[in-house]
């Protein structure tokens, strides 16, 4: 067995007018957990795509167990055992486990007994205990984990990338999947283990490098490194550290939801059943849930986005249940949307395009309500406020939104969202997929614009985040409202244990 499972020397890749990754050099040694930190636009994605075959560098060189490879194609890297799960699951909804296991990879084993024998290895070897012939739609998020990780499996890979593997995971479900990895390990499997999450590369990682403005600065050892350290050698310079916050919670509701109910689109279990809720001017209330139990329905139902079936919303007195979208927006809610690239931004269109999605029918860009003119000069002029207070790093507003990184486009957004001044920010996942610098930046916009009373309902599955920056938690759990915790006192763990459906009152 080779010493080294990957190494890459002197890794560069060019795009026109940016250097993704310069001359970096990494060495994963067999056996081991080698994590990869680094601030979104930092080079990370480019990396793993060389190295999955996706893209080709333009020089340097992959050594692969001992021997020079070159992947034209991802085919290329699962016939040399290098196999990637992504940060959102590949999976198809309407098929079954050891159908999304063998599709695409029927001429490996077939589909008969010897295949579905070595499901059931692979599973066993994973933690995955469901029936191969279940639906993958019923599955839960940490299931479908393990099933995109039996595929790699499946296909041979002994190398496997995983990109963001806790972001949508509660603690338990953390504490779960290290124990898988660190089985596997053991078992001479190697993984390269890409997050944000500093205290979980800490806690599982046998090595860590830093990658920082496309070149690698640093390894360096979890048994030894401060998470602090990780995060300052990932922004190179030193971070902040956060003040104490007072309560800025007034008496003044907001929004005010009473009763909300969604009907299933197939007759069974409501979406939503009787939401009660109140937001006060400058209070943060966060919303904790494993993701599938009604979060993404509450948002859209507040925004106009589905129809409810029940109930009444309120907006500083006034009832917008039956209200649009549109309407709801100009009558002061912000929102910021848990997937940017689908409902928060045109990636093809510039960044000062994208500062008048949703705000088409307001100043400085619009002149004249909805049926006015839009004021393209104050469009490039308030864009250009925005890039500069939120600190969004381009080259200039004319440029595609798809052309910033993750945490770019995210501070866009928000700082879009926030200068229509809103009496609510409606916040899904607001720093999902974001470095560790982008957080703080967002973070500390959040703090300052509750400060100043604005109200903010939080969504997010960074328990931390929601501990962090709320005032008060509710749990969700199939489609309710289940529990109260006081961010004060709660632990991680035993919201973990509310979202989950175990932890009896112990939130409440």
């Amino acid at each position: 067995m080779a010493e080294y499972a990957v190494e890459l020397a002197g890794i560069t890749k060019r795009f026109p007018g940016v250097v993704a990754n310069s001359d970096i050099h990494l060495k994963v040694r067999t056996g081991r957990v080698h994590a990869l930190c680094g601030e979104n636009g930092a080079g990370k994605s480019t990396l793993m795509k060389i190295l999955y075959g996706i893209q080709q560098p333009d020089e340097g060189t992959i050594t692969v167990e001992g021997e020079r490879v070159r992947f034209r194609s991802p085919a290329d890297a699962i016939r040399a055992g290098i196999g990637m799960v992504h940060q959102h699951f590949m999976l198809a909804d309407n098929l079954t486990v050891a159908e999304n296991i063998l599709l695409g990879a029927e001429a490996r084993l077939g589909i008969g007994a010897k295949a579905r024998s070595r499901i059931a290895e692979l599973a066993a070897t994973v933690g995955l205990d469901v029936r191969p012939d279940l639906l993958v739609e019923r599955l839960g998020v940490a299931d479908r984990q393990r099933v995109e990780i039996v595929k790699v499996l499946y296909r041979g890979a002994r190398t496997i990338i995983l990109d963001e593997p806790t972001a949508v995971l509660v603690p338990q479900e953390v504490d779960d999947l290290f124990g898988t990895l660190r089985g596997m390990r053991a078992e001479g499997y190697t993984f390269l283990f890409i997050s944000h999450k500093l205290d979980e590369v800490r806690a599982i990682a046998d090595e860590i490098t830093v990658i920082r403005r496309g070149s690698s600065v640093g390894t360096a050892d979890p048994a030894t490194v401060t998470t602090r350290r990780l995060a300052e050698m990932m922004v190179g310079s030193e971070l902040p550290t956060p003040g104490a916050r007072d309560s800025s919670v007034t008496d003044r509701e907001v929004l005010r939801v009473e009763g909300l109910q969604l009907a299933s689109d197939d007759g069974g279990r409501p979406r939503l059943a009787d939401i009660d809720l109140v937001v006060h001017a400058g209070e943060v209330l966060g919303i904790a849930g494993v993701e599938g139990n009604g979060q993404t329905e509450l948002v859209e139902t507040l925004m106009g986005m589905r129809r409810s079936s029940g109930g009444v919303i309120t907006l500083c007195g006034t009832d917008i249940t039956h209200a649009g979208t549109l309407a709801r927006r100009e009558a002061g809610i912000g929102y910021v949307p848990e997937d940017r690239t689908r409902h928060g931004l045109l990636s093809a269109q510039p960044l000062w395009a994208n500062r008048m999605l949703g705000h088409q029918s307001r100043p400085p860009v619009s002149r004249g309500g909805l049926l006015g003119l839009l004021d393209r000069g104050a469009a490039r002029r308030d864009t250009q406020r925005i890039v500069a207070e939120f600190d969004v790093r381009t080259p200039g507003v004319d440029v595609a939104a798809a052309a910033l990184s993750g945490g770019n486009q995210q501070k866009l957004v928000v700082g879009r969202e926030l200068s229509g001044d809103p009496v609510l920010l409606i916040a899904s996942h607001p720093t999902r997929g974001v470095d560790v610098g982008a957080q703080a930046g967002i973070w500390e916009v959040l703090r300052r614009s509750r400060a100043s009373g604005l109200a903010v309902l939080l969504i997010s599955a960074d328990l931390d985040e929601l501990i962090g920056l709320s005032d008060t938690i509710r749990v969700m759990l199939r489609g309710g409202l289940v529990a109260t915790a006081d961010p004060a006192t709660v632990t991680p763990e035993e919201l973990g244990a509310a979202m989950t459906g175990a932890g009896g009152d112990a939130a409440a």
